[in-house]
């Protein structure tokens, strides 16, 4: 079992910065590719970005490519997203999760956290 608990969302004007930490529960976090997740008020959840067990490697959506990066840190049991050049269409809850194989598609993740807000406002 796997608890994910997320922070640092809040409000921030566009073309501001957000680093949002996931901190996971258990001595296991290592064996997991994690993954960040939002979802907008009347939308259906999105893939954000994904880093692999080791972070040797990345994956990002179009809409966030070039703007977030992801990472984490095994020794802390935390995955960050670093979201840099914000826009307003980026508002959204994000969520963290956990699952056993890499990839963007939201059932391949086992483990969610409960998320954080992020606001952007123009």
């Amino acid at each position: 079992q796997v608890q994910l608990v997320e922070s640092g969302g809040g409000l921030v004007q566009a073309g501001g910065s957000l680093r949002l930490s996931c901190a996971a529960s258990g001595r296991t976090f290592s064996s997991y590719a994690m993954a960040w997740f939002r979802q907008a008020p009347g939308k259906e959840r999105e893939f954000v970005a994904t880093i692999s067990r080791s972070g040797d490697s990345t994956y990002y959506a179009n809409s966030v490519k070039g703007r977030f990066t992801i990472s984490r840190d095994n020794a802390k049991n935390t995955v960050y997203l670093q979201m840099d050049s914000l826009k307003p269409e980026d508002t959204a809850v994000y969520y963290c999760a956990a699952g056993r194989v890499f990839g963007s598609s939201g059932p391949l993740y086992d483990y969610w956290g409960q998320g954080t807000q992020v606001t952007v406002s123009s």
